[in-house]
């Protein structure tokens, strides 16, 4: 009998977010020999036990009614706004065996990172956003970003830096839109950040302080690199695949969504660094993620993927910048290593039917 698996994301009046993956991923799953539906919390009958789910046809998406899954992988991306208000509920109510559990924004994951006394020096250091805490940091370290909890692609991060007796401010708008200023004194500077900060957050969303890194590994390019781990179909994790990202000319990030291009690790670390010393990094890159996936499922519960934001600065030391559990994996088709864009697309379903067959591992998790 076919295990079937329900895709939960949401969904709006324009429909799907990330609809080329998702139609990847129903596609993949009936080639593996499952099947495989996507829906969103409105979706679901509780009373009959069954969901109006979508499948990808000629002209868009179709839908049908589907009996209850023998898994879910959660793919919803939350934001603290009135559209997302009826997710949080809807996935405390545990109605289903998931492949991932919920996870937590991105400075409450530096939280508990932080108590892992073993990943400490892998962390910059990172606070919520208070004017004195600005003030403090940018004294220390020079270089300070303002990013808000749950942002992604690197929309809504401002980077500051001191530079003598001014402060340069650049970054990108939740649209994508550039921004650039040059404040006189720090008070022109605490408003124009709290002006965006205002105008850019979700709902309540709040915005944190994290330590600049010199990640200029060529002139006038922020790079870093994006490492892709997954659990396979036996439910052990393996490192899927690692790129590195270079942003464009004068952009506070790297996101390939803000221009950023990709190109190869190893040939990148080692013209960078040389041979053995890329090998080296790029050792310490996979172990460190395979550390952090451990502690994160002693806080979380049991997890599915991570996408690993690790910088390298000039001197070669491994820095967390951020982690996602529901991340992109475009990276490996803009690297043309479409083997490895396919494995990195199969592997959540895979792991989704090892969990539906052994019923004693795949524990209900909220």
């Amino acid at each position: 009998m076919k295990k079937r698996i329900g895709i939960l994301t949401y969904r709006g009046e324009k429909g799907f977010n990330e609809q080329g993956f998702l139609r990847r991923l129903v596609r993949e799953g009936k080639e593996m020999g499952a099947e495989v539906f996507v829906f969103s919390p409105q979706d679901v009958n509780a009373a009959s036990r069954r969901i109006k789910g979508f499948t990808p046809g000629a002209d868009g998406w179709k839908s049908g009614w589907y009996a209850w899954p023998d898994i879910v992988i959660d793919r919803y991306r939350y934001y603290p706004i009135e559209k997302h208000k009826n997710y949080l509920p809807f996935r405390k109510k545990n109605w289903f065996r998931y492949a991932n559990s919920r996870f937590a924004n991105k400075f409450r994951v530096h939280q508990v990172l932080m108590q892992e006394e073993e990943l400490q020096r892998w962390l910059p250091e990172t606070r919520l956003y208070r004017r004195e805490e600005l003030a403090d940091m940018l004294k220390r370290h020079g270089v300070v970003y303002v990013k808000p909890t749950n942002g992604s692609g690197g929309r809504s991060i401002l980077r500051v830096e001191r530079r003598g007796k001014v402060y340069l401010l650049r970054g990108r708008t939740k649209n994508q839109g550039r921004k650039n200023a040059v404040l006189p004194t720090l008070s022109a500077l605490t408003t124009e950040i709290e002006r965006w900060t205002n105008r850019e957050k979700y709902g309540e969303e709040q915005f944190f302080l994290q330590q600049g890194l010199d990640l200029a590994l060529l002139p006038g390019r922020t790079v870093d690199a994006r490492l892709l781990i997954q659990k396979d179909g036996s439910g052990k994790w393996r490192l899927t695949g690692v790129g590195m990202r270079i942003g464009p000319k004068r952009s506070s990030t790297s996101n390939l969504h803000g221009g950023g291009t990709a190109v190869p690790a190893g040939r990148f670390l080692a013209f960078r660094f040389g041979v053995q010393e890329a090998e080296r990094i790029l050792c310490e890159c996979r172990e460190l993620a395979l550390k952090t996936v451990e502690k994160i499922e002693k806080h979380f519960g049991s997890m599915m993927e991570f996408g690993f934001d690790l910088g390298i600065d000039a001197n070669g030391r491994v820095w967390i910048i951020e982690i996602n559990p529901k991340p992109g994996r475009d990276i490996f088709r803009k690297l043309g290593q479409w083997d490895r864009y396919l494995q990195a697309v199969r592997r959540p379903l895979e792991y989704a039917l090892y969990l539906a067959a052994n019923d004693r591992i795949a524990s209900r998790t909220g």
